[in-house]
């Protein structure tokens, strides 16, 4: 286990064989490419594109468990922290899913590996929630600031706050909800995609907050736990700049973000997140088709090895 519990040491990701944006998603997915594809060649695009993701952060030390989605069922299964997430206690959560398509991505073998080479305690499954309209999907639905203890969550389809209260009742965890918005007044899917939180700094479109007053109480929040804080625009958020994620490697904390979102940040944006992480930017432009990038295609491993 990493010795900072914000940024996991190994990972889980899916490589997809017949990847596509999925239109179960596109609805309410704003992030979603609206333009038309080649079906083939974005497939092919995808599996290189995570091969290549998966190598390179092996390289820099991290574990990467690589499953294979041969199945042209799943479009959206390269975004594996939205259906399960792990916790230090030994807990790992499974999440009801909003769209039908994406309740197919929950994998047996994923959960039975996760047992085998870590310490699991206990295993908790809220997918039954789905029967009644209620979805929380994961670590895309909510930012986890595993040292305060604070699950940050902007409310939406796939946000539901009562669910998101369980969660956290049972995982000791205390809630922030929040509202925000883009440009067109639709709310933002994912609360992933609008905020990072790094062991010590925070980059978020705070100005996506409709709530001034919720938005200030945040910002004190990651200002009282010593975090230096990265103001983002909509159109950074736009360019994935929220949806990245801090890894633990061999030699340095890491920020896994895509080559989109890299250059996108300002040069002083960059040098301020260099003081605590060196930046890896990958190119993931195929997946970002389907309004996700590198954050949503990392789950996050945070238990103790075996």
């Amino acid at each position: 286990m990493s010795l900072f519990p914000q940024a996991p040491t190994a990972v889980v990701m899916i490589r997809p064989h017949h990847f596509a944006p999925n239109e179960q998603t596109r609805q309410d997915n704003s992030f979603q490419s609206i333009a038309p594809f080649d079906r083939n060649l974005i497939a092919t695009q995808a599996y290189e594109q995570v091969t290549t993701m998966a190598k390179t952060l092996e390289s820099q030390g991290v574990t990467v468990h690589l499953f294979e989605d041969e199945t042209d069922q799943t479009p959206d299964s390269v975004f594996p922290n939205n259906w399960f997430s792990t916790h230090l206690g030994g807990q790992i959560a499974i999440y009801p899913m909003y769209a039908p398509n994406r309740r197919k991505e929950r994998r047996s073998d994923i959960i039975d590996l996760l047992k085998a080479r870590y310490r699991v305690q206990d295993v908790i499954d809220y997918s039954g929630l789905e029967y009644d309209n209620i979805f929380l999907e994961g670590t895309g639905a909510m930012v986890l600031d595993h040292v305060e203890r604070v699950a940050y969550a902007a409310r939406s389809n796939r946000t539901d706050s009562h669910v998101l209260e369980r969660f956290c009742t049972q995982f000791n965890i205390e809630p922030m909800v929040f509202d925000a918005k883009d440009e067109q007044g639709t709310d933002v899917y994912h609360t992933n995609v609008l905020m990072c939180i790094g062991s010590d700094f925070v980059m978020a479109g705070f100005d996506m907050m409709t709530d001034q007053v919720r938005k200030n109480q945040i910002i004190q929040r990651f200002e009282r736990a010593g975090k230096k804080i990265i103001y983002l625009s909509q159109q950074q958020i736009s360019a994935f700049c929220g949806n990245a994620i801090e890894l633990q490697g061999s030699k340095q904390r890491l920020l896994a973000l895509s080559k989109t979102a890299f250059n996108a940040l300002t040069k002083q944006q960059v040098a301020q997140l260099e003081t605590s992480v060196t930046l890896l930017p990958l190119d993931v432009s195929a997946l970002e088709l389907a309004g996700g990038s590198v954050r949503c295609m990392l789950a996050g491993v945070h238990l103790s090895r075996r």
